[in-house]
C-alpha cells in the first residue's frame, strides 16, 4: 500500500474549474481503493487523485466512476460552506503542514454539485477541537457525466500557514464517501481501520511530497 502521494510542481497558476486542463496529466495518479478498514472496494467506487502545487496553491483533482444514483442535496448553494457535507457524496484530502505534528491538520470537502466544506482541526488531549468559522479561500469545481465525476479543489498556501519547498513532505491522507444507508462507502487512501467508518485519525496519514 503507497504511503506517499507526488505532488507535482507548475509554473503557471490554474483555475479550479480548468479540470481538463493538459497540467493535470503531469501528475502521478495516486488511487483511493480501499474503504476505511482496509478491506478493498469495488473498481466501480474507486477514486484517483493527483495533485499540482504552484507558488499560490495546492491544486487536487478527483476522478470517480459513477455507477449508482447520486447522493447530493437537492437545493445545493455555493456561496458559503455547508455543514455537514460529509453525510452526502463528496471528495475529501486532509492536510497537515508540519510533518511532526499531524494532530493539527485542516479538511477540505467539494461535492459533485460544487458545495465545499473548510475546516481547521486540532487533537488536544484526546479531544477533537474544530475551527468551524475557518475560510480557506479555496475554491473548486465539478463535473458529472453520466459514467464519471470529476472534482477539482484549489486552496492558497496563505491560509496553510506558509507554502511548502520542493522536497518538502507533509502528512495527510485521500477520501470518498459514496452511496446511502447500509450500503454506504467511506474509502481512504490511507485507511484507518476504526471500529466504525472514521476519517480523523491522524496516525494513519500518509505523506505528501512536494516534487519539482
Amino acid at each position: 500500500m503507497s504511503q506517499v502521494v507526488e505532488a507535482k510542481r507548475i509554473d503557471v497558476e490554474i483555475k479550479a474549474s480548468e479540470i481538463e486542463h493538459p497540467l493535470w496529466m503531469d501528475a502521478r495518479p495516486v488511487l483511493v481503493e480501499r474503504y476505511w478498514s482496509g478491506e478493498t472496494a469495488p473498481i466501480a467506487r474507486h477514486a484517483e487523485a493527483r495533485l499540482l502545487w504552484s507558488d499560490e496553491a495546492l491544486y487536487v483533482r478527483f476522478a470517480c466512476p459513477q455507477r449508482e444514483p447520486l447522493v447530493t442535496s437537492t437545493e445545493p448553494q455555493t456561496a458559503e460552506k455547508t455543514i455537514g457535507l460529509w453525510h452526502r457524496d463528496v471528495c475529501e484530502i486532509f492536510l497537515a503542514p508540519d510533518g511532526c505534528v499531524p494532530e493539527r491538520y485542516f479538511e477540505f470537502e467539494v461535492a459533485p454539485t460544487g458545495e465545499w466544506l473548510d475546516l481547521a482541526i486540532e487533537w488536544r488531549a484526546g479531544d477533537r477541537i474544530t475551527d468551524w468559522e475557518f475560510n480557506s479561500g479555496m475554491t473548486c469545481a465539478a463535473d458529472v457525466s453520466r459514467d464519471d465525476i470529476k472534482i477539482v479543489m484549489r486552496i492558497p498556501w496563505t491560509s496553510l500557514g506558509n507554502a511548502p519547498q520542493a522536497g518538502a513532505r507533509w502528512r495527510g491522507n485521500l477520501f470518498r464517501c459514496v452511496g446511502e444507508g447500509e450500503t454506504r462507502g467511506y474509502l481512504a487512501w490511507r485507511p484507518t481501520g476504526t471500529p466504525e467508518p472514521c476519517f480523523h485519525l491522524p496516525a494513519a496519514f500518509g505523506e505528501i511530497a512536494f516534487e519539482e
